[in-house]
C-alpha cells in the first residue's frame, strides 16, 4: 500500500499493524529513515531508490513510528528545479523471510529465430532454503499464456528460466508491443512470493558509420531532454499527467526521452514503455567537484558550489548499481548515460589543451585558459571507467554513454575512449573532423538547441544517430533574472500545450503533413521577434540582416493589429510549398520550402478577417491547410474537455478553460483572470497557465490566463460521485462543467 507520508521536512508514520517489513522509497535529499527512534538508514542522493528492513524494530504489540528527514538546506545543490521532500510513490512491503530480492529478476531477449524468440529470465532470491522453486507465465497483450516454465532455485538463491516465444511480436517505437512475465516463488506447493514484468522485445544495434538500428531497421533518434516537474504541481507528478505530456511529444514526432540529469520516477519509464518512446537513462550532473549553480539568474552573477560532489567517492557507484538494477527491465531503455558535462572547460577540470595553440587546434583559450589549480581533467577518465565498469557488471544489453561539455578537451583524455557511443553536447560543429578522427567513435548530439542546422547535421550525417533537444518541456529552475519561473525552451510549455516552437519541430520530424502560421510585428518596424528568453535568441535562424530577414520559432496564431501595420506571417510546415490567403484572395504568392532554415515568411499590411496558408505536395495537391482569425473582445470561458470520467483513486482530471469571444474564437491576446470553485469529493491541485513572467501563486484558485488560456488539475477525493467545476471571470459569461469519479 502507498504509505500517507507528506512532503514536509519531518514526517511521521503511524504503522498499527506490524506487518510491514520493508519501506522503499526516495526523499530529496540526504535522507534518515527512523522506525521507533532506530536509524534505518542514510541516504544523501536525493534521486536514488532504496529500500530498508523494517523488520528488526517492529513493535508487534502497539504503533510503529516510521519518520523520515530529508535535508535540502543545501538549496541550491542542481542547477534546476529539484524538488525537497517526498514527492515519489512510498511503498510499504509485506513478504515472507524468504523472498525474491530487491530488482534481483530481470529478463534478457538472447536471440530471434526468424519469427521466436529466445528470452531468459535471471532471478534472485533472499535466505533461500530448500525445496524452492520458480515458475514464469509469459503472456502476451491479450492475457493468453504463449509460454511458460518452472525451475528449481538453486542453494545460492539463484536461477535461470529460458523460454521460447513462437511468432513473437517485436516492440518498437511506432508498434509498442508489451509482453507481461509473471514470476511465482514456490516452496511446499505454495506461492510465497511473485513478480510481474512487462517484457518487449527488439534489437538494438550501433555502428560508427551507419548509425543506430532498432530491430535491424536504421532510423533517426528524436530526441529531447526532460527535467522532472509540471509547473504548479512542483515534481509531485500524478500518472495522467505524465502520460498527457508524453503522448502529446509522440504527436510532435518525438521518439526518444534522456532523463536529465538524474533518474526519474519509475511511473514514467512504465510510460515509455507503454508509448513507446526510447529512453537515455542518466545517473548525475556531476562527479567528485561542484560545478557553478547561478544564484541570480541564468548564467549571470555570482555563482554558488553545493551539490552532490560531497558524497559521490562514497555513493556514487552504488548510485549508479541501484540505477541499473531498478531499471534495467524497461524495454524503452536503450543507453546508460553516466554523468552530464563533467568535462564542462574549467567547470570544474582543467587541462593544458584549454590554453590554445597551432599544436591544440584552438585558435584562442578557452574559458580563461589553462588553470593549473584546478582539478586535473585526466581524472575524468580514471572515473569514467570505474563508472563504466558499475553498468556492465550489472548490463551489457546496452551502450555506455555520456553527455559531453568538453569534447576537445575530454578527447585529451581517456573518457570517450571509455564510452560505447559518445554524446556530444552542442558541439555539431565536431562531427564531421572527430570522425575522421577516431572512425570507430559513435557520435549522436546528446544535447542540442532547436535550430534548424543542428538537426541538419543530423539528418544529412549517417554516421550521426541523432539527437536531444534542450528540452522537450519548459521547466522550473535555471532561470533568468526576475520575473521568470523557469527555463522556456520546451516544444510544450509548463502545462503541456505544444507551443509554436514545437509546430516547427513536428514539421521537421512528424510523417503526417504538418502546416502551422504564427506572426509578429515585422522586425523592421517593431525591432523584435516575438521570443520569450535568451536561450530562444540564441536559437534565431538567419542573422545575416536581423531587422528584415529574421524569422522566429516563436510565432503565436494572433492575427490582431493595426489596419495597414506590416505584419510577419510565419509557417513551418513539411509542404513542398504554401500559399497565404488573406479573406480568400493569394497575399504574397506561393513561396516553396526554405531548407535553410525550415521556415517560409511573408511580411504583409493587415487586415482584419481570415488568414490561411494552404501546403502543396510537389505535384501541387492539396494536403494540409492552418487558419487563424481576427477576433473580438473576450466574451466567455469555454471548457475543451467537457465531463471528463477519472478514477476515485487518485484520479487527476486536466480542464482546459479557454477565452473566446462572441463567435467562439480563441481570445490568444486574452489575460483574465479566472477563479475556479468545486463542488463535490476533489480537491483543485493547481491551475497552469504556462506563463514563465507569471510569479504569482499557482496553487490558490485564481490565476490569470496565458495565451487565452489555463489548465486546471483537479483531483479525486477517494469517493465516487459527480464533482461540479465552475469558471468565472468579471465581465465574461462562466462556464460549468461536471467529472464523473468512478
Amino acid at each position: 500500500m502507498i504509505c500517507p507520508m507528506t512532503g514536509r521536512w519531518n514526517t511521521h508514520c503511524h504503522l498499527t499493524k506490524p506487518h510491514a517489513p520493508a519501506t522503499c522509497q526516495e526523499e530529496y535529499s540526504r535522507s534518515k529513515v527512523y522506525l521507533n527512534g532506530h536509524l534505518l538508514g542514510y541516504r544523501p542522493n536525493g534521486f536514488s531508490s532504496f529500500c530498508y528492513d523494517l523488520t528488526p524494530y517492529l513493535n508487534r504489540d502497539g504503533d510503529n513510528v516510521l519518520a523520515v528527514r530529508a535535508d535540502h538546506s543545501q538549496s541550491a545543490d542542481t542547477r534546476w528545479y529539484s524538488g525537497s521532500g517526498i514527492y515519489r510513490d512510498v511503498w510499504l512491503v509485506k513478504s515472507s523471510t524468504t523472498h525474491f530480492a530487491l530488482w534481483g529478476n530481470t529478463w534478457a531477449l538472447k536471440s530471434l529465430r526468424k519469427s521466436n524468440a529466445d528470452v531468459t529470465f535471471s532471478l534472485e532470491v533472499k535466505d533461500p532454503v530448500a525445496g524452492l522453486s520458480a515458475k514464469v507465465d509469459l503472456t502476451d497483450a491479450k492475457g493468453n499464456v504463449v509460454s511458460t516454465r518452472r525451475v528449481s532455485i538453486n542453494k545460492a538463491g539463484r536461477a535461470q528460466i529460458a523460454l521460447t516465444v513462437k511468432r513473437a511480436q517485436l516492440w518498437s517505437t511506432t508498434t509498442p508491443y508489451l509482453y507481461k512475465a509473471h514470476v511465482s516463488l514456490v516452496h511446499n506447493g505454495k506461492e510465497i512470493d511473485s513478480d510481474v514484468m512487462n517484457v518487449g522485445l527488439r534489437t538494438l544495434k550501433w555502428d560508427a558509420n551507419s548509425g543506430f538500428a532498432l530491430n535491424g531497421q536504421q532510423m533517426k533518434v528524436k530526441g529531447v531532454c526532460l527535467h522532472e516537474d509540471a509547473g504548479v504541481l512542483g515534481n509531485a507528478v500524478p500518472r495522467s499527467v505524465w502520460e498527457r505530456r508524453l503522448s502529446e511529444l509522440k504527436a510532435i514526432g518525438v521518439n526518444a526521452i534522456r532523463m536529465s540529469h538524474n533518474p526519474h520516477a519509475s511511473l514514467i519509464y512504465d510510460l515509455c514503455d507503454k508509448l513507446g518512446l526510447l529512453v537515455m537513462d542518466e545517473a548525475s550532473d556531476e562527479w567528485e567537484f561542484p560545478k557553478r549553480k547561478w544564484l541570480e539568474g541564468w548564467n549571470v552573477g555570482t555563482p554558488g558550489f553545493q551539490g552532490s560532489y560531497d558524497f559521490f567517492k562514497e555513493w556514487g557507484e552504488r548510485d549508479l548499481a541501484d540505477i541499473v538494477r531498478r531499471d534495467r527491465n524497461h524495454v524503452s531503455i536503450f543507453a546508460w548515460s553516466i554523468g552530464n558535462e563533467v568535462d564542462y572547460p574549467n567547470d570544474p577540470y582543467s587541462h593544458p589543451v584549454l590554453d590554445g595553440g597551432a599544436d591544440t587546434g584552438f585558435s584562442q583559450p578557452v574559458f580563461g585558459g589553462y588553470k593549473k589549480e584546478a582539478p586535473d581533467a585526466m581524472e575524468l577518465g580514471v572515473i569514467a571507467k570505474r563508472l563504466a565498469a558499475v553498468v556492465r557488471k550489472y548490463d551489457l544489453s546496452r551502450p555506455v554513454t555520456a553527455g559531453l561539455a568538453g569534447v576537445a578537451m575530454s578527447n585529451e583524455t581517456e573518457y570517450p575512449y571509455v564510452l560505447d557511443i559518445a554524446g556530444y553536447n552542442y558541439s555539431e560543429n565536431r562531427y564531421d573532423s572527430d570522425h575522421k578522427k577516431y572512425p570507430g567513435r559513435i557520435i549522436y548530439g546528446s544535447e542540442n538547441r532547436h535550430d534548424l542546422k543542428a538537426w541538419k547535421a543530423v539528418r544529412d550525417n549517417q554516421h550521426i544517430f541523432g539527437q536531444f533537444l534542450w528540452t522537450g518541456i519548459d521547466y522550473l529552475g535555471e532561470s533568468g533574472r526576475w520575473p521568470s519561473r523557469g527555463f522556456y525552451s520546451g516544444l510544450l510549455d509548463f502545462c503541456g500545450f505544444i507551443k509554436p516552437r514545437g509546430k516547427f519541430r513536428q514539421a521537421l520530424w512528424s510523417d503526417r503533413p504538418v502546416i502551422y502560421i504564427g506572426t509578429y510585428p515585422t522586425p523592421s518596424s517593431a525591432n523584435q521577434t516575438n521570443m520569450k528568453d535568451v536561450w530562444s535568441l540564441l536559437q534565431s535562424h538567419d542573422n545575416k540582416n536581423e531587422k528584415t530577414t529574421k524569422a522566429s520559432m516563436d510565432a503565436w496564431p494572433v492575427w490582431n493589429y493595426r489596419d495597414g501595420e506590416y505584419v510577419r506571417v510565419v509557417c513551418y510546415t513539411n509542404a513542398a510549398s504554401v500559399d497565404l490567403f488573406l479573406n480568400g484572395v493569394s497575399v504574397g504568392g506561393e513561396k516553396p520550402q526554405r531548407d535553410e532554415n525550415g521556415i517560409i515568411y511573408w511580411d504583409i499590411p493587415y487586415a482584419s478577417g481570415k488568414l490561411e496558408a494552404v501546403g502543396y505536395d510537389v505535384s501541387g495537391n492539396k494536403i494540409s491547410n492552418d487558419i487563424i482569425r481576427s477576433t473580438g473582445r473576450p466574451y466567455a470561458l469555454t471548457v475543451e474537455n467537457e465531463n471528463p470520467v477519472i478514477s476515485k483513486e487518485n484520479g487527476v482530471a486536466h480542464v482546459v478553460v479557454n477565452v473566446v469571444d462572441e463567435h467562439n474564437n480563441l481570445v490568444i491576446l486574452a489575460d483574465n483572470r479566472i477563479t475556479c470553485t468545486i463542488e463535490g469529493e476533489a480537491t483543485l491541485l493547481g491551475l497552469e497557465a504556462g506563463d514563465n513572467e507569471d510569479m504569482g501563486d499557482y496553487t490558490d484558485n485564481v490565476q490569470r490566463v496565458f495565451n487565452g488560456r489555463l489548465l486546471a488539475y483537479i483531483q479525486a477525493d477517494g469517493k465516487p460521485g459527480t464533482v461540479r467545476i465552475k469558471f468565472s471571470s468579471p465581465l465574461l459569461q462562466p462556464v460549468t462543467t461536471d467529472i464523473e469519479i468512478q
